[in-house]
């Protein structure tokens, strides 16, 4: 099973969990403070803790600064009279199916017939500015039509949307509370290391505000949700409606914010992952600043370099980013970038992997000029592109699965190949614009079998040449098999999208 199939978004669910969790202790010296982004001051809350092994001064002074955030939301009606909340299907949501896909609480009563259903979920969050600014992830007010936030004294206030970003998960409200409130400092994730310990603090399953304790499991997790993925990996328990709540050091400093949850049962198994305070306080504050962030854009899909790959292309290392496929008009096509160019350097940068790219694009403002090296027919090349502006047209390669008969073969690769005539079409959902070979049989003791084709996949191109029918694709394959190379380079249509895959030759 991947990842994609058991991570979930952990906003607040109908039921309650029972769960054991076993203590936590480090005999460390602990030092919390209690911070004022706005002026920078800060007040220590206790210089010598009780105990060396407690935690609770950095809770005593981190808590009262963290949130619950209820979102108010329309819910589309449930079939039989149920009250359900229906889930709102963000960006991230059809790239990760079941990454944080708990929606919310369903309305405590049905309203009457004809009016206007509403949904709650729950989220944490904390404040980061005693004028009441507050930090949470975007999924968490996603679709809200009117939001309120619970101070940890009781106190409900209503919220307005500074401003959200759905690429980083990250959203800013704004409370008006009359009176200076308490706050959290942001901390270095730069300095973390695995093993350090963690704080987690939110409010799950809308309990109340809850500490957890752990330790950093790992650094740089991507989890293929977006540009920014470079989470922090924690074992301190989280769960739904934990999602924007602070995670702090032994400083009592922010260094990550909660955000998902890698579970095959919807409760924490102890996989848990925070975007990075070094990430989000630079987002937070370009949200604060102006609202919304213009993120650069190049329209592509891209895919990593592996040895098969860089074998079939003829690349010296398995390194940079696969373009799988250009948007119609996007930067990238009026840059004469080319579906099989490997992407090498970006902006004096040498890229190694899709995600480098990915990033480096993001950061950058649109219409910015950039440098870019590809990888194209043996050689280098050097090209030129107008960095794009936000644009979530081009979304990342899916997957399909379908069965059909065998009509034809390759046994030296270990696929069943067919024409695609009208009745596959129509069986597949392949558009009549595609051309080339149906995958109808993959035999599992020949190398296709360990490539990720899949069954229903559509062979478009061979070693970069177009293939209309399933015997020029055999055809292909046979002259690529008398090269020197160990594998043949195919491209395949699979849903809507495109993608390279090396199959390397088999004995026969």
């Amino acid at each position: 099973m991947s990842i994609s199939n058991v991570l979930r978004r952990h906003r607040a669910v109908l039921f309650f969990s029972a769960v054991v969790v076993a203590p936590f202790a480090v005999g460390v010296a602990l030092n919390a403070s209690f911070a004022d982004t706005e002026t920078g001051s800060s007040q220590v809350a206790s210089a010598t803790p009780a105990s060396t092994t407690s935690y609770a001064p950095i809770v005593a002074a981190d808590k009262p600064a963290v949130v619950t955030i209820t979102s108010i939301m329309k819910a589309s009606p449930a079939p039989d009279d149920q009250t359900e909340s229906s889930d709102g299907g963000s960006p991230s949501d059809e790239q990760l199916p079941q990454f944080f896909d708990d929606r919310g609480i369903p309305a405590p009563k049905a309203p009457p017939q004809g009016a206007t259903q509403l949904a709650e979920a729950l989220g944490s969050g904390f404040i980061i500015s005693s004028d009441g600014t507050i930090v949470t992830n975007n999924h968490v007010i996603d679709g809200a039509s009117d939001i309120k936030v619970t101070l940890d004294d009781g106190t409900e206030l209503p919220a307005t949307l500074v401003g959200r970003d759905a690429k980083s998960d990250l959203a800013v409200l704004k409370v008006k509370a009359g009176k200076p409130l308490p706050t959290i400092a942001w901390g270095d994730s730069d300095r973390l290391r695995a093993g350090d310990p963690i704080l987690a603090i939110g409010n799950p399953f809308g309990i109340g505000t809850t500490v957890t304790a752990g330790i950093v499991s790992a650094r740089g997790r991507d989890l293929h949700s977006g540009p920014y993925d470079d989470f922090l990996q924690i074992d301190a328990p989280i769960n739904h409606g934990n999602s924007g709540g602070p995670l702090v050091d032994t400083n009592g400093t922010v260094v990550g914010i909660n955000t998902a949850i890698y579970s095959p049962n919807g409760g924490s198994v102890g996989v848990g992952f925070a975007i990075p305070s070094h990430e989000a306080e630079q987002i937070v504050a370009k949200l604060v600043k102006s609202g919304s962030i213009e993120h650069g854009l190049l329209g592509i899909v891209m895919q990593p370099v592996t040895p098969d790959l860089a074998n079939a292309l003829g690349l010296p290392t398995p390194e940079g980013a696969l373009v799988a496929h250009v948007g119609d008009g996007s930067p990238a096509a009026h840059a004469g970038i080319e579906t099989g160019d490997v992407i090498t350097g970006f902006s004096g940068q040498t890229i190694k992997e899709p995600k480098t790219l990915s990033r480096a694009v993001a950061d950058l403002v649109p219409g910015k000029r950039e440098a870019l090296s590809v990888w194209r027919n043996g050689k280098t090349v050097a090209l030129s592109v107008v960095i794009g502006g936000n644009d979530d047209s081009v979304k990342p390669i899916s997957a399909t699965n379908s069965s059909q008969p065998v009509h034809s073969s390759f046994p030296t690769l270990g696929l069943a190949l067919g024409d695609l005539n009208q009745t596959v079409r129509q069986a597949l959902n392949v558009s009549s614009r595609v051309r080339g070979a149906v995958v109808e049989g993959i035999d599992p003791d020949q190398p296709a079998a360990t490539t990720g084709i899949a069954l229903g996949d559509v062979i478009v191109a061979v070693n970069h040449m177009p293939v209309k029918t399933a015997k020029e694709t055999s055809q292909a394959i046979s002259a690529a098999a008398k090269s020197s190379k160990k594998s043949v380079l195919l491209l395949i249509e699979r849903g809507e999208q495109q993608t390279f895959i090396a199959l390397p030759f088999g004995k026969g």
